[in-house]
């Protein structure tokens, strides 16, 4: 269960500011546009919105993980079923894989159709950001699990009912290290991470099979876990000249 803090957690770490985002002291700062952000809602708007204004630059380079989240099939199963159908799958999809980042301090950068993208360590820092991310992805794949068969009989989505159908699984890839975080763009600023970090992210998750969390030997070395942990597989990444180990846990109930 997420804890909602009364203050903006980004704003007091990087400026040491007690932003008010719930209570009565919020509602002058509401006034003016400063509420819970949507990315987290532990965070506010400052961070969100006046990123340049506060770290004095458009964009800085940080130590972080990255985690791509994609609900496999999506596409074929909008062929086979009705577009309200869809979008409560989707709802409860964004609504699964972000409740799983914010508890672990996460910020929801983006959602991209029927994919995320969560930033760890910033602007709420964590020592293990790697860690905080694993467990994440380790808590959407277990509600999914279980949401997924409550949608199957509330949507008459049968493709869901035995875990192995089209659209029955979360994929799942994650990368750490620098990234450069900021502003990016003039006519439309977006506030996100890129880099080798995040293209790596991007397809680890792009490999990973239904329910499936792959990370790379960067995770690894971060995580530092018992021998036998996790299940090592070469693969051919698109846009990658060589072939690249990634992680599977063995034991999804290991934190």
């Amino acid at each position: 269960m997420l804890e909602h803090s009364l203050i903006c957690k980004g704003c007091w770490q990087q400026m040491h500011m007690p932003i008010p985002l719930r209570g009565l002291l919020s509602l002058p700062f509401r006034m003016f546009g400063i509420k819970p952000s949507r990315m987290n809602p532990n965070t506010c708007t400052v961070c969100e919105l006046m990123f340049t204004k506060v770290m004095r630059s458009r964009k800085i380079t940080i130590d972080a993980t990255v985690l791509f989240a994609d609900l496999r099939g999506c596409t074929a199963l909008s062929q086979l079923h009705s577009a309200e159908a869809i979008s409560a799958l989707l709802d409860a999809f964004y609504d699964s894989a972000a409740d799983a980042i914010w508890e672990q301090d996460g910020l929801l950068n983006k959602t991209i159709g029927d994919a995320v993208m969560a930033v760890f360590n910033f602007p709420i820092r964590q020592g293990d950001h790697a860690g905080a991310a694993m467990r994440a992805a380790r808590a959407i794949q277990e509600r999914w699990a279980v949401r997924s068969r409550v949608l199957a009989d509330e949507l008459g989505l049968d493709d869901l009912k035995d875990g192995t159908g089209i659209g029955a699984g979360i994929g799942i890839g994650i990368h750490c290290g620098e990234v450069s975080f900021g502003e990016f763009g003039r006519a439309h600023k977006d506030l996100t991470a890129i880099g080798n970090v995040v293209n790596s992210a991007a397809r680890a998750q792009g490999a990973a099979r239904p329910g499936e969390i792959l990370v790379t030997q960067a995770m690894v070395d971060r995580l530092a876990p018992p021998p036998g942990t996790f299940r090592a597989e070469t693969y051919q990444l698109k846009g990658f000249a060589e072939p690249t180990t990634l992680y599977a846990p063995l034991d999804m109930t290991l934190h």
